[in-house]
């Protein structure tokens, strides 16, 4: 299955969930908090069913993977020793494309990933353009020189107020360190994981 290209927005209102993790997508004279359709506002009541699969659904939209990509990841994720759903968040959270965003290189997971698909991203000082690459703790990431005056780069930083506290970034070097493995409680607590281990572990045995 491809990865989704279309409204954020849309897919915001549908999941009553920021996929941004910002809420910007309701803002800017977005007052539609409904799902989309003609009948949004009549939001029906979700089977156990239903809820896994929305559950699993808005992660999957949120770090902009692909059902093979967040499925094998889950594999993964089941095989390690600790909390299941813990582990796959962190998992998600350790991959290349989504360290760069949370350093704030890019307003959103989607331009993350096309900094390091296009190779401005160095990984322990060597280029490396695979967006699903997993930082180990301790690895230095850094944007090529070239880039450093991009406009979108710029943007972003200057709207990045802070990073989360696993990631560091010096903003005058465009260097930073992924410094641990995210906590549970850093991470969204809107996300119900619990709901996405249920989903899985009736089909990944």
């Amino acid at each position: 299955m491809s990865r989704y290209t279309g409204s954020t927005f849309k897919k915001a209102r549908r999941y009553g969930f920021s996929i941004l993790e910002n809420g910007k997508e309701f803002s800017k004279g977005k007052k539609r908090t409904t799902a989309p359709g003609q009948h949004g506002a009549r939001r029906t009541k979700l089977s156990g069913y239903g809820q896994q699969m929305q559950e699993k659904q808005k992660v999957k939209f949120m770090y902009g993977l692909t059902e093979r990509q967040f499925r094998n990841t889950y594999a993964r994720a089941k095989k390690l020793s600790g909390i299941t759903g813990t582990n796959f968040l962190q998992l998600l959270e350790s991959r290349l494309d989504n360290v760069v965003y949370r350093m704030g290189l890019s307003l959103t997971r989607q331009g993350a990933r096309q900094l390091v698909s296009h190779g401005h991203i160095l990984v322990n000082g060597k280029k490396l353009d695979i967006p699903s690459y997993i930082v180990k703790p301790g690895e230095t990431i850094a944007l090529k020189d070239k880039m450093q005056k991009n406009d979108k780069v710029v943007e972003a930083l200057t709207s990045n107020a802070s990073t989360v506290e696993f990631v560091k970034f010096d903003k005058a070097k465009f260097e930073g360190t992924f410094v641990r493995l995210p906590e549970r409680k850093e991470l969204n607590q809107e996300i119900n994981d619990a709901l996405i281990v249920e989903w899985y572990n009736r089909l990944i045995k």
